[in-house]
């Protein structure tokens, strides 16, 4: 009977260790994703936060231009007054507004794909500039071309709405004059892919080299490898074509 006793005993506890041993085999190693922001994106120098969730970009701003404008009130040091011509050589006439702070939030995806289904651009933000300036599209309001806003453009070519949104229509000046060049990142659209200056390798944008969207692919100092990208110009539509490359992210303000 001891005999037996103990090789029953030995029989349960060779199975307790079998069945441990087929549990630990069967753990499924849990999918990890980065949620490291790349580097491209902290060149967003004017967010008051970016972080990433591993599938979008969420880069938080205000809004507000950090450079100087006729359109903040005369008792904020970035007051400057303007007179002369703006955008197209046009007489510059200020609109009532005056520029305000928002709380923007632009979810943008992390790895941009064309998306099958072009989606046409919104009235409003439609993606954000290097230093959190919201870029708009080519109109003024539902297909109303830009002919009498354009006069409006302060000295670095933005202007504020009637609730004080301050935007860019056009080519930024103050990033590609003052805080780089004409072939510069300029930033993001709502897409995901990004925006660049008028000039590549040192010479003119053709319209010609660009899509219905307004971009192409090639290679940027920012992506070696190539990306689909933007490029602002002088004419119609001016960042944007009929509508976003990729499929849009969110933006709330």
């Amino acid at each position: 009977m001891k005999q037996l006793k103990i090789t029953i005993s030995s029989f349960t506890f060779l199975s307790m260790l079998s069945l441990m041993a087929c549990k630990t085999n069967d753990v499924t190693p849990t999918a990890t994703t980065s949620t490291e922001v790349p580097d491209v994106y902290k060149k967003v120098y004017g967010a008051s936060s970016i972080t990433s969730d591993g599938t979008y970009i969420t880069i938080k701003t205000t809004g507000a231009p950090d450079h100087k404008s006729v359109y903040y009130t005369s008792t904020n040091s970035l007051y400057e007054n303007f007179t002369g011509t703006t955008f197209g050589g046009n007489a510059f006439k200020k609109n009532p507004n005056s520029i305000s702070t928002f709380n923007y939030t632009f979810k943008i995806p992390l790895n941009p794909k064309e998306a099958a289904n072009h989606a046409a651009t919104a009235l409003g933000a439609i993606g954000v500039s290097l230093n959190g300036v919201p870029f708009y599209n080519q109109y003024a309001g539902p297909s109303q071309p830009l002919t009498n806003e354009i006069t409006s453009f302060d000295q670095y070519y933005g202007h504020p709405q009637q609730a004080g949104a301050y935007h860019y229509h056009v080519e930024p000046l103050y990033l590609t004059q003052v805080k780089a060049t004409k072939s510069a990142l300029l930033g993001f659209l709502l897409d995901g892919f990004p925006v660049y200056g008028p000039q590549e390798n040192g010479a003119d944008v053709a319209e010609s080299s660009l899509d219905a969207y307004h971009g192409h692919t090639t290679a940027t100092i920012d992506y070696p490898s190539g990306i689909y990208h933007y490029h602002v110009t002088n004419k119609d539509p001016y960042i944007n074509g009929s509508g976003y490359y990729g499929t849009p992210g969110t933006v709330s303000q």
